[in-house]
């Protein structure tokens, strides 16, 4: 089996153009299967006497320890493994088919108030590069609504701060053009001045030696800062994303426009903002008509 799934990862990473993160992700989802498998039918289990009766059975022990979303993604990595196995006439079926998805709980995305997101991104310091990069990083994540693999991977050249715009390349390879807001932009000089006005090719966002910033760096930036303005709200880089998306639909920003910003492949996946906004919705109409106050 391991042979397969070396075969399986680099299938994704050369043809697929996956990225580092969803590889990685892949790999330790079905590693983890493989070590269920080892566990029930010891070293040399074949991956043709797999059945779904048998992937039923490791699901139902990950409902243990996982919530029904991160058991829906571990399946569809097994759809996948098992669909490249087909292809490849490893396999003559894919018996995680015949596995049903476990129905996902429906989770309002969390997100900030506006008076907390602005004291958030104006909790650096301003007068040194370290406090001048994290201002710059949290305005950006707050303007464009990128992910943060998406910040971690920008360099000089994709920021055109005469425009106003940021091109992000997203998952899949994907690129994008965002509009950097005018809080970002002036964040985002003061800090490249502070740089010296690095070339073009260099990564925008480095940490102290001169790196370029981890998914996990901007992670410890935004807990310090979080840390600072004194809230209690379990807050990570992906809040802000979530952040600017219900803003913008609540400023009456076009669902489709969210969708192309995010760089969702599908607006299903963007209609998550729209219960924030029916709630909000409510909670004005509950203060302000006359017959439905208590």
């Amino acid at each position: 089996m391991n042979d397969h799934i070396a075969h399986f990862i680099r299938y994704l990473g050369t043809e697929r153009n996956v990225s580092p993160h969803t590889l990685e992700a892949y790999r330790r989802d079905i590693g983890q299967f493989q070590a269920f498998i080892r566990s029930e039918r010891g070293e040399a289990a074949a991956v043709g006497g797999i059945d779904h009766i048998l992937i039923r059975r490791y699901l139902a022990l990950l409902h243990k320890n996982y919530h029904k979303s991160s058991i829906g993604r571990k399946l569809a990595a097994l759809r996948s493994f098992f669909a490249f196995l087909v292809r490849e006439g490893v396999v003559t079926r894919n018996p995680a088919e015949l596995v049903a998805t476990p129905k996902r709980e429906k989770k309002v995305p969390f997100h900030l108030s506006i008076d907390e997101v602005t004291a958030l991104v104006e909790a650096p310091r301003e007068g040194e590069l370290l406090p001048l990069r994290d201002r710059a990083i949290l305005e950006t994540l707050y303007s464009c609504g990128i992910r943060v693999s998406e910040l971690t991977g920008l360099d000089v050249e994709g920021i055109d701060l005469d425009e106003g715009l940021v091109r992000v390349l997203g998952k899949g390879g994907k690129e994008r053009i965002v509009p950097l807001g005018s809080k970002a932009r002036a964040a985002l000089a003061d800090y490249l001045a502070a740089r010296n006005q690095p070339a073009a090719g260099d990564p925008l966002f480095i940490n102290a030696r001169g790196g370029r910033l981890t998914r996990r760096s901007v992670a410890r930036i935004v807990d310090k800062y979080i840390l600072r303005i004194a809230t209690m709200k379990k807050v990570s880089p992906h809040t802000l994303r979530h952040t600017f998306a219900t803003h913008m639909l609540e400023g009456g920003a076009d669902l489709r426009a969210i969708q192309e910003l995010l760089g969702h492949s599908s607006l299903s996946t963007t209609q998550k903002y729209t219960h924030v906004s029916i709630d909000r919705l409510m909670e004005v109409y509950d203060k302000a008509h006359p017959k439905a106050r208590k």
